[in-house]
């Protein structure tokens, strides 16, 4: 049986850079505004909502904090199926902060993002005068 590890075991990983950024947290870092530290600092003061012992993963419930009175929950999903590393596998900024996802839902939301999906930068038509 796998071993069932807490966000405690964890904690020192992330404090040492033994972590991996993945391409889904990367995509959302983008399209929501947040950024690695506050993904950092969210798991530093989060607290678990779920663990997947199938998976190896678990979601944390965290908050980015701005001055003065500001607080933002941020949903992490961590993956820790390496001994030597944490995989950070997606973070984003829930609609209903302390509701836990069943496997099959935290699936779909890596698989399939919604409106989400795609980052588009769009432009007047003028600025592309080769396109005429």
């Amino acid at each position: 049986m796998r071993k069932l590890r807490r966000l405690e075991d964890l904690l020192p990983h992330l404090r040492e850079g033994r972590y991996r950024l993945g391409p889904h947290v990367a995509k959302h870092m983008l399209q929501e505004g947040f950024t690695e530290l506050d993904v950092l600092r969210a798991l530093e003061w989060g607290r678990e909502l779920a663990i997947y012992p199938e998976d190896q993963r678990m979601l944390v419930l965290g908050y980015m904090i701005f001055p003065p009175r500001l607080k933002l929950p941020l949903h992490v999903v961590l993956e820790y199926a390496t001994p030597r590393h944490v995989d950070i596998v997606t973070a984003f900024i829930p609609k209903e902060p302390y509701r836990v996802y069943s496997r099959a839902r935290l699936a779909a939301i890596l698989r399939f993002d919604g409106a989400l999906e795609e980052v588009r930068w769009n432009r007047p038509k003028e600025a592309y005068p080769a396109w005429d």
